[in-house]
């Protein structure tokens, strides 16, 4: 209610939440270059700095962020952010959807990581982000959904399928961002970029037991010439089987151990009778 106080509640916020849980790693996410001010960015990162923790922000989303940053500091916002000391290694940049080499060649020196939303993008008519050309140039990438306003079903298969289709659109070169990369971007490539490399996103000896089974005997998945490909361009959401958390079973043969989901789904309809 008062954004005077924004900093202060956000340190409220990581001390509410930091150590509390494994599962739970507070962040700060300051929403774009033109939505806060000089000091709650540069604030927001030494914050973030101090706590070694991530920030998040959204960056070059759509051409109108882009031109407002040019209009008013004359340069473009990784630019903008980096002069400000806040384009670093700490730094989860979201979207990159208008950068041109010049920016995508100092997010990669400055170590900023990078999230990519194909399918967000593609509901806000935002563009289609160069992520081909990242990849290639060994910048840290993720991949994520965005929020429901912007992505109805936040299913991370139906965001494989989107991010290898539109890397070759945009390059005009069927070749680009393989199945495996994008595989990668939406497991380990998402851990690099949290900061948990090492801990989850792959299976290995040493990491948390963060485990997904994917039922393949099914129809629309058959025949198997390359699992990988079969997982990024036919799976969905719903091919999943049974999900492990930390070593704990959450889901076994598509039913949840953990949650209620009449119940959520009765609470969830009322909200949406309140909203209409």
């Amino acid at each position: 209610p008062d954004p005077s106080k924004n900093l202060e509640v956000a340190r409220d916020f990581i001390d509410r939440w930091k150590g509390t849980s494994e599962l739970i790693i507070p962040s700060l996410f300051c929403h774009s270059p033109i939505t806060c001010s000089q000091r709650t960015l540069k604030r927001a990162m030494e914050i973030c700095k101090s706590e070694q923790l991530p920030m998040q922000i959204h960056l070059a989303e759509t051409i109108e962020e882009v031109d407002t940053i040019v209009q008013r500091h004359g340069k473009r916002p990784p630019m903008y952010l980096f002069d400000l000391g806040v384009l670093n290694e700490s730094l989860i940049a979201v979207h990159c959807v208008h950068l041109e080499r010049e920016d995508m060649d100092l997010v990669e020196e400055c170590g900023t990581r990078v999230v990519h939303c194909p399918e967000s993008n593609m509901k806000l008519a935002s563009g289609i982000c160069p992520a081909g050309q990242m990849v290639e140039m060994g910048i840290r990438m993720g991949l994520g959904t965005d929020g429901c306003a912007s992505n109805n079903d936040l299913d991370m298969f139906g965001e494989m399928d989107s991010a290898a289709k539109l890397a070759k659109v945009f390059a005009h070169d069927p070749t680009v961002l393989r199945a495996q990369e994008v595989l990668e971007m939406a497991t380990v490539g998402g851990a690099h970029v949290l900061g948990l490399a090492g801990e989850i996103g792959s299976i290995q000896v040493g990491n948390k037991a963060d485990i997904i089974v994917v039922d393949l005997d099914r129809p629309h998945l058959q025949p198997i010439y390359d699992p990988i490909s079969t997982i990024v361009y036919s799976a969905n959401g719903a091919d999943v089987r049974d999900v492990i958390i930390d070593g704990k079973v959450v889901m076994r043969n598509r039913e949840l151990r953990t949650v209620d989901t009449e119940e959520v789904m009765w609470k969830v309809e009322k909200i949406a009778q309140k909203i209409s």
